[in-house]
């Protein structure tokens, strides 16, 4: 059996009310519930802009609820601070342990809009009879006081495509690539973004070794991927590589051990390590890493895995080190080297 969840039923918060497993054992993620588009987004190839004029793209208007634990919520704040939209949207953080009350304010980490103690506050404000689970990334209207859209790969194709006029001219999904970076998306997120949540929430060894072994498989195959090419959808930065870093970078610290992802190092491999060093090195990009928070959110969290909640120290790897991709062609976009929000410390 796993562990039961804790949700939104009718408003009310309630707890062991599911459970997130199939009958085999397997982990199954619940999908997200508010699904709106912002005005101008283009969701995918060849799909003109979205209609929408009740989410207009306005400075000022938007707010970004998210942990710096979360994996999901990180690829949402690091499109955000790659399109240098910092000014633009505003963002705030939950603590990173989530408890039997769920993510929550305090004063290290307040909500800077109502004052909140907890998140679904805040999806009460969107629907006070709302039932589902309480989720980060949240992306919010401060003038319609509503969720937008709680869905990260959404938010991140939201914030990538709609807010052009209001950044820095970074573009992570680039026409001409747009088929072969979804591409990648879709194919990492059920055997690596998910996958090391399908091995970490297995309840049968079945269930566990299947979702161990296809994390491994694709995990050797785009290290031999990124052998002769710098990026996942070739020689620039995109959406396909966010979502990758996401996994990566939390990779050694939580899921090697936690989540039983043991083979092998992040750091072990060759050209996937490299890689990570890569991208963690662009503009940008380190200010949204939080490994403190990670872990604590990790082993603290996750009472079933970790009873005691103690936190390890290790491992001691270093994503500043040199690495070797610049032998490769490309590189970082080359708007961040100008892009003055590009090396501010983030929240």
């Amino acid at each position: 059996m796993s562990d039961a969840t804790n949700m939104l039923v009718d408003g009310e918060w309630r707890t062991g009310v599911r459970r997130d497993t199939g009958d085999s054992g397997e982990f199954e993620r619940s999908e997200t519930s508010f699904r709106d588009w912002i005005d101008g987004s283009v969701p995918e190839p060849g799909a003109d802009p979205v209609d929408n004029p009740e989410f207009p793209a306005e400075a000022d208007r938007y707010h970004v609820y998210i942990c710096r634990a979360c994996p999901w919520a990180h690829r949402v704040a690091l499109t955000r601070a790659l399109k240098g939209l910092e000014d633009a949207i505003s963002l705030s953080l939950t603590q990173p342990e989530r408890y039997d009350d769920g993510w929550e304010f305090s004063e290290e980490q307040p909500d800077p809009l109502y004052g909140a103690d907890y998140l679904r506050e805040i999806y009460r404000r969107a629907d006070g009879e709302y039932t589902g689970r309480v989720t980060v990334p949240v992306l919010w209207d401060k003038e319609r006081e509503t969720i937008v859209n709680n869905e990260s790969e959404e938010i991140m194709r939201m914030l990538d495509t709609a807010f052009d006029d209001l950044g820095n001219g970074v573009d992570l999904w680039p026409v001409g690539s747009r088929e072969a970076v979804d591409e990648r998306i879709a194919d990492i997120y059920p055997r690596i973004n998910n996958g090391v949540y399908r091995a970490g929430f297995a309840n049968t060894q079945e269930a566990y070794d299947e979702a161990v072994n296809e994390l491994f498989d694709a995990l050797d195959e785009y290290d031999e991927l990124l052998a002769d090419r710098r990026y996942l959808a070739g020689d620039r930065l995109t959406e396909a590589d966010v979502a990758m870093f996401a996994t990566l970078v939390r990779f050694d610290h939580v899921y090697h051990t936690h989540f039983r992802c043991n083979r092998r190092g992040v750091h072990e491999y060759e050209h996937l390590w490299e890689y990570t060093k890569d991208v963690y090195q662009t503009p940008g990009v380190a200010k949204t890493v939080n490994m403190d928070h990670i872990t604590r959110h990790y082993y603290g969290s996750h009472e079933s895995l970790n009873p005691k909640r103690l936190v390890p120290t290790g491992p001691d790897i270093d994503f500043t080190e040199s690495h070797d991709r610049d032998r490769l062609s490309g590189g970082p976009p080359a708007e961040l080297a100008s892009d003055a929000s590009a090396g501010r410390v983030d929240r």
